[in-house]
């Protein structure tokens, strides 16, 4: 984006001694010193009636010769926000208001007479001419109240481009949008130096074109109305694109703390996701990690976090029948049933669905082997400890008409699935950062790993009050079922009493809106990060977030780490940037990651 420069005119005017004139090689070579001067001029320029060449760019100049009669507030911010290269340049020269009072005075005289003279020959009244007499006399009366003052204002703006043709589109633009509002330029014909010097930032006023204006329509000019998200706390999450301002942002300030994040493979998700983990650990959030893909391994380890390989032969194990304490607001009736809820939608998933009569059996059949530990509703189940499947399995076989059931919870007590989740808890997650990573799942047991740590998660959360962020990657896994969906879901809604932030991530746009929980997930999430889209999902996000088709192209056409942030209902196109440091830790590139690995091998064999 350009500079602004503003400027009171001077008491006497300034010799114009700055020179556009090409310094040649030969002469920095004789003078044997190279300045500033010479490294920021180009090597050469042509001027012309209707732009300058530039070398690599070519620019063309602009003023303001009109406005209408009144000036909307921000009717500079849509030219302001435009993605393209300019600069402006808005100059104010104060004029002496006991002199124009004196015009003031004369002009509306002759405005009057013209108004006695229409009424002596028994013309009809002039609209216009009353209209200018009621205005000339309310900016008088504010004038000699001092409630005003009246400026001469002259505002440029000049417009690069590569070729001439992108700069008649962008010429084009810019006077779409100032005509619709009544404001009208022109380029500077035969005076293209003078415009340019004038929009240089040295506070020279070179082309005086200037328009009257009063203090109230010239703050509708104010040029800094750049949409940004800039706030006085949180963390960063990239620059914004349009002016180059950084896009600080704290999820915890808004009304939820969740976001979702869609980009296609290879947009850099993860990455930007590491980069929030690594700079929230720095603000004391405690951050938990569903990892399908084993990315986060690395950065668990080098921040001090523990990381959680969960699979079949794994060492660490979660028994999906423990219960969550207690709270003080909280009656142990309601905790029971919640996790006996909850436990019915897991053997949905284990068991391949349910019938009706299945899922009354395996109700009753939950309820019973708690009160089998001595775990019921009416009682203060704080440290007991609680079943295994394998009780879970005894109590079913004894009910009638459970030998379906029991015959497909087999492989999970006694088979190949057996120790996964038949042994008690061993997990801990008493660190800032913990990772749980299913790439060693069996594919069709990663909806109910990833259920069973959710669940997990959910419970421990509800032990202590503190700020958390949750981030589920590849989050289409567990919408492809409705029930691992309605479970998200239910985090997602209840998450903000508990302090918790829940940060769904996917590349796999479709699936995660076709699940009935995919807008409910969207509508209950107060950041969306869109990163570079691919053709053929870029339709369905245009029309679920009603993107211009501005925003649609610049999707597709983002590098990688570029995109949209949505906050609430601002949104900018951002730019994701992490230091060297960070960069070293986050980073999924193969190659980088590869590099990294020699270079820690060689400074082993070094030592």
């Amino acid at each position: 984006m350009g500079l602004f420069n503003f400027t009171k005119k001077p008491a006497a005017a300034a010799e114009d001694d700055f020179s556009l004139e090409p310094v040649l090689p030969q002469d920095i070579y004789e003078a044997s010193t190279l300045e500033l001067k010479d490294v920021l001029a180009p090597s050469a320029l042509r001027i012309t009636p209707r732009e300058m060449d530039l070398g690599e760019k070519i620019a063309r100049t602009f003023f303001v010769i009109s406005y209408p009669r009144y000036l909307s507030d921000s009717w500079f911010s849509p030219v302001v926000n435009l993605d393209k290269v300019f600069d402006i340049s808005i100059f104010v020269h104060p004029i002496d208001t006991a002199a124009i009072l004196k015009k003031f005075q004369k002009k509306v005289a002759e405005v009057q007479s013209q108004i006695h003279e229409r009424e002596a020959k028994g013309m009809v009244r002039d609209p216009k001419l009353d209209a200018a007499y009621e205005n000339l006399e309310a900016l008088r009366d504010q004038l000699q109240q001092a409630q005003e003052k009246l400026f001469d204002v002259g505002l440029y703006l000049s417009v690069y481009a590569a070729d001439k043709e992108e700069l008649d589109k962008i010429e084009s633009e810019i006077k779409s949008l100032l005509e619709a509002q009544m404001i009208f330029l022109k380029p500077a014909l035969f005076q293209q130096e003078q415009g340019y010097k004038s929009v240089l930032p040295v506070a020279t006023d070179i082309l005086e074109v200037h328009s009257k204006l009063n203090t109230s329509p010239l703050s509708t000019m104010f040029p800094f109305v750049s949409f940004d998200l800039t706030e006085d706390r949180g963390i960063l999450y990239g620059i914004n694109r349009h002016n180059s301002s950084l896009v600080l942002f704290d999820r915890f300030s808004m009304e939820n703390y969740n976001s979702v994040l869609f980009a296609k493979s290879g947009a850099g998700k993860s990455y930007t996701v590491k980069l929030e983990i690594l700079r929230s650990l720095m603000f004391d959030t405690e951050v938990i990690v569903i990892d399908p893909e084993r990315e986060y391994e690395y950065m668990a380890n080098a921040t001090g976090g523990r990381y959680f390989n969960i699979s079949l032969s794994s060492e660490h194990h979660i028994n999906p029948f423990d219960l969550p304490p207690v709270m003080p607001d909280e009656s142990p009736a309601d905790v029971l049933r919640s996790n006996i809820i909850a436990l019915v939608g897991l053997f949905r998933i284990m068991l391949g669905g349910l019938t009706p009569e299945e899922d009354s059996l395996i109700d009753r059949a939950i309820t019973e082997t708690y009160a089998l530990k001595d775990i019921t509703g009416a009682s203060d189940f704080t440290g007991v400890a609680p079943p295994l499947m394998t009780d879970f399995e005894m109590v079913l076989a004894g009910m009638e008409g459970s030998d379906s059931l029991v015959q497909r919870l087999t492989k999970y007590t006694r088979g190949t699935w057996a120790g996964f989740i038949n042994r008690p808890t061993n997990v801990d997650i008493n660190k800032k950062f913990i990772v749980f990573s299913v790439r060693d799942m069996e594919d069709d047991l990663k909806p109910v790993a990833m259920y069973i740590i959710t669940n997990f998660i959910w419970t421990a959360v509800r032990r202590r009050l503190q700020k958390r962020l949750l981030v589920v990657d590849e989050a289409w896994w567990m919408m492809k079922s409705e029930d691992t969906a309605s479970f998200l879901y239910s985090i997602a809604k209840r998450g903000r009493k508990y302090y918790l932030g829940l940060a769904t991530i996917t590349q796999d746009v479709d699936d995660f809106l076709k699940s009935p929980y995919g807008i409910p997930m969207l509508t209950n999430s107060s950041i969306q990060i869109l990163l570079k889209q691919s053709p053929t999902s870029i339709d369905r996000v245009q029309q679920t977030f009603n993107l211009t088709d501005e925003e649609k192209y610049l999707l597709l056409e983002s590098e990688v780490g570029e995109g949209i942030f949505f906050a609430g209902v601002k949104h900018v196109a951002i730019k994701i940037i992490a230091s060297y440091t960070e960069d070293q830790i986050i980073t999924s590139d193969p190659s980088q990651l590869l590099s990294i690995k020699r270079a820690r091998e060689e400074h082993e064999t070094s030592r």
